[in-house]
């Protein structure tokens, strides 16, 4: 403790020592008597230690006070203006801290939350795959749409991870959009013959994007414009400074409208038909977001829903 607090009041004594040394070379130059040269340097002296010994007693007060922790007691204290700017300094990284562990215990929240989801919509097409095996009747169709479940579940979950984790891969360059759309309409191929719904591609558009990502985001919206489908009926692509992917299925409500990017949201319809997770649209809302690009979504009840994706500049 003293040498640390003569460490810290070292400029004290060195310029009490400059202060003494020039009063013996005063007292030498003009032959002045010693005496009282000696009590000169008596007083200083004193009250040089007087204000040490004061200048110790609160700095060992601090540094107990540092020691031990902080409390609202010990402020008195610490009244410099450097120990102030350190408390401030101490409150606000404490601050940050404290955001930090709430980011991150709300990033833990939901990704629990998005397991236990996760695993919910895993074993509808598990239970499916399972009664075809037990039932024998593998209808090659039936599991391939199965499959392509199993396939897009695992993808969302493994692209939440990243976006997360913030470990997104993105790598732009110049993508024909409309071969994106032609290759998800490919992927999607026996869902759209196993609900007999037809698909038309019209138009062209380019764009300086992530190809994968983009695809990812778009699949979601497709997947929901063909789940959301009644039989026989269609779903149009229209590619023209955008993407525009019509269909006629049962609807959104008004009122679902504005959460439908919330996470888990899942709207009257999704929940009367049992097929939305409210995790699809979220996760597209949160990738296009960041390829710069927007989303709306307009829809009436049994008449279909018109989902739109564009630059977010190009927008009016």
């Amino acid at each position: 403790m003293i040498r640390s607090f003569l460490r810290e009041y070292r400029v004290f004594f060195f310029a009490y020592f400059l202060l003494a040394s020039s009063f013996l070379i005063l007292f030498y130059l003009y032959q002045l008597p010693w005496p009282f040269f000696l009590q000169s340097i008596f007083l200083s002296c004193t009250i040089f230690m007087i204000l040490m010994l004061s200048l110790f007693w609160k700095f060992f007060h601090r540094i107990k006070a540092l020691q031990d922790g902080i409390h609202d007691v010990d402020l008195h204290i610490l009244n410099k203006p450097i120990d102030r700017a350190y408390l401030m300094l101490l409150e606000k990284e404490k601050n940050e801290a404290r955001q930090e562990l709430l980011s991150y215990k709300k990033r833990e929240e939901d990704l629990q939350a998005v397991i236990k989801l996760w695993s919910h919509q895993m074993k509808v097409p598990l239970a499916a795959l399972s009664l075809m095996t037990q039932t024998k009747q593998l209808d090659p169709q039936g599991v391939d749409n199965q499959l392509l479940r199993l396939d897009n579940y695992q993808a969302n979950l493994l692209n939440y991870l990243k976006l997360s984790n913030q470990s997104s891969d993105f790598r732009f360059e110049e993508v024909e959009v409309r071969q994106v759309m032609v290759d998800l309409v490919k992927k999607y191929r026996t869902h759209f013959l196993h609900k007999q719904i037809a698909v038309s591609i019209e138009g062209e558009w380019k764009l300086k994007s992530d190809r994968k990502w983009l695809s990812f985001a778009l699949s979601q919206i497709l997947d929901n414009a063909i789940k959301y489908s009644q039989e026989r009926g269609s779903v149009q692509i229209q590619l023209d400074e955008g993407v525009r992917i019509s269909d006629q299925g049962i609807g959104i409500l008004p009122e679902d409208i504005p959460r439908l990017f919330d996470q888990g949201f899942t709207g009257f319809n999704g929940r009367e038909h049992q097929k939305a997770s409210g995790f699809g649209l979220y996760l597209a809302k949160r990738v296009l977001d960041q390829l710069e690009l927007a989303i709306e979504v307009t829809s009436q009840v049994d008449q279909g829903t018109q989902v739109v994706v564009r630059r977010k500049e190009d927008w009016t």
